[in-house]
């Protein structure tokens, strides 16, 4: 004090009130960017579009109801299914908890007809549930059916497990489908002839229990296919389908095909980033123009199909049209195609999708006879080789015709944009993982069988909430007038023999 000060009694000068200021603001200075620092990072002090659907209050979608469904809370490691992520790839999955209110809009779901495993089905689940799909209808076979999956399925909340039991073919053999113009090409022929007539008779009976569910919008998908809702706020596919014009009935999404760059891949959804733009969403001289580099000496630009899958609004009279398409039995649907969205397809992303090919038909494996068993060159070429070779034979027919190993190609092809790099999926599905929301679903569904229920009380109420509903399907008044589009089979893009007719 005596420095600032000429004496105790005395008054302070204007240098001395100057001095005194400065000191202030040297001290407070400090604190006060400390302060404003410490605001920048406080993630729930910002107002932001995204985080601000984030709540503690709220869980994964769906899952605070597993307790009502099926008591299964009794283990503590279930109660936060997601939780703290560990990694910082994806920060806006940390405490990820969206807001799962049933009055959301537009309600969403997805029916499938499959015989995967959990290991490709959750991440499917999981992963469609992250980007706004709140409902699932699988109609399950095989390892799908079988114990150990299906109750597991069972326990997630939104996702409904149909069975396909003697009782349902019975039901499903009197569907007016059978009636019906449009799909009679494919009737009573093998493989995937059959597996094609049995997805448009599964998505005959999901529309029904969807309508029945108060759901809007319906897609019909492969559990190796992923909605890619690009060009959305927040990448969400309840955003996009909420844009979408009132009057529009269906809406088309492109696909694009993985293109893998190596031949061990396991976990596909989670390995592989590379994909290959489907030719609408390609000026035509590039693709025409890259053609032959494209298909690798392949069939065709995709080894299997190319023309997209659909959602349909549901309303009065619908009905499925192909596994690719809806229609309607009284009108001719209002389409529109979106223009950045897509349908991510893994197909052939694992050697073993080569290998287990002749366990799925029994064809012969002759040029003349897979042509009655399959649509698609490849998969007619894949059965053949899968059937007639050895596994060291498979596996080079598989790096030649299937894995891209060219550099220089890759590159190339990436730089003129028919290749392309898309890691959403891949990081989301990872987060999800790391957090343990697929081991905590499998954990959790073991514990609960021997203290709440039997598996075989399950698939009994299951069967019988099948056949009701496959007898309402029936209902239907057989009168009205049904419009003859035919059933829309998977398609092959064009090829250069076609470049004069594009």
């Amino acid at each position: 004090m005596a420095g600032l000060y000429s004496s105790s009694s005395s008054k302070p000068t204007s240098s001395d009130s100057a001095s005194s200021r400065i000191l202030l603001l040297i001290t407070f200075l400090p604190l006060s960017l400390a302060c404003f620092a410490f605001l920048l990072q406080w993630r729930s002090g910002i107002n932001d579009s995204v985080t601000q659907w984030f709540d503690d209050n709220y869980p994964f979608p769906g899952m605070a109801t597993v307790s009502e469904k099926r008591s299964l809370r009794s283990d503590p490691s279930c109660v936060s299914l997601l939780g703290q992520s560990r990694t910082q790839s994806f920060p806006y999955l940390r405490d990820w908890k969206l807001d799962h209110k049933p009055d959301l809009k537009p309600k969403i779901c997805i029916t499938t007809s499959t015989s995967a495993g959990l290991e490709q089905t959750l991440p499917w689940i999981f992963y469609h549930k992250v980007i706004g799909v709140s409902t699932f209808y699988l109609f399950v076979e095989g390892t799908a059916a079988s114990p150990n999956v299906s109750r597991v399925l069972e326990t997630i909340p939104g996702v409904n497990v149909i069975y396909r039991t003697r009782e349902l073919e019975e039901e499903q053999a009197k569907s007016r489908i059978w009636n019906e113009t449009w799909l009679e090409k494919f009737f009573y022929k093998p493989c995937n002839y059959e597996l094609f007539v049995k997805q448009n008779l599964n998505m005959e009976m999901a529309i029904t229990m969807a309508r029945d569910a108060g759901m809007e919008w319906i897609l019909h998908l492969d559990t190796d296919e992923l909605v890619h809702p690009s060009g959305t706020r927040e990448y969400s596919l309840r955003n996009l389908l909420r844009d979408v014009p009132a009057d529009v009935d269906a809406v088309i999404f492109t696909n694009y095909e993985s293109s893998i760059e190596r031949d061990d891949i396991k976990e596909p959804f989670t390995e592989v980033s590379m994909f290959k733009k489907n030719f609408k969403h390609l000026p035509r001289d590039v693709y025409y123009g890259n053609y032959k580099e494209a298909t690798r000496g392949n069939p065709n630009y995709f080894l299997t199909y190319a023309n997209g899958k659909s959602a349909a609004r549901i309303q009065d009279h619908l009905r499925p049209n192909g596994a690719h398409r809806w229609h309607n039995y009284m009108k001719y649907p209002n389409v529109m195609e979106l223009g950045e969205a897509a349908i991510l397809h893994y197909t052939y992303s694992k050697f073993s999708d080569l290998t287990s090919r002749h366990d799925r038909c029994g064809c012969k494996p002759t040029k003349e006879d897979v042509k009655r068993c399959f649509m698609l060159e490849f998969d007619r070429a894949a059965f053949i080789i899968a059937s007639t070779s050895t596994s060291e034979e498979m596996l080079q027919w598989y790096r030649e015709k299937v894995v891209w190993t060219d550099e220089n190609l890759i590159l190339k092809l990436l730089r003129k944009g028919i290749l392309t790099r898309i890691y959403a999926p891949m990081v989301i599905i990872q987060e999800l993982r790391e957090a343990g929301v697929f081991s905590s679903v499998v954990t959790s569904a073991h514990m609960s069988l021997s203290m709440n229920r039997s598996n075989s009380s399950t698939s009994s109420i299951t069967r019988e909430s099948s056949q009701a509903t496959t007898r309402k399907v029936l209902e239907f008044d057989l009168d009205c007038e049904s419009q003859s589009a035919s059933a829309i089979p998977p398609k092959s893009s064009p090829g250069l023999e076609t470049i004069q007719n594009v």
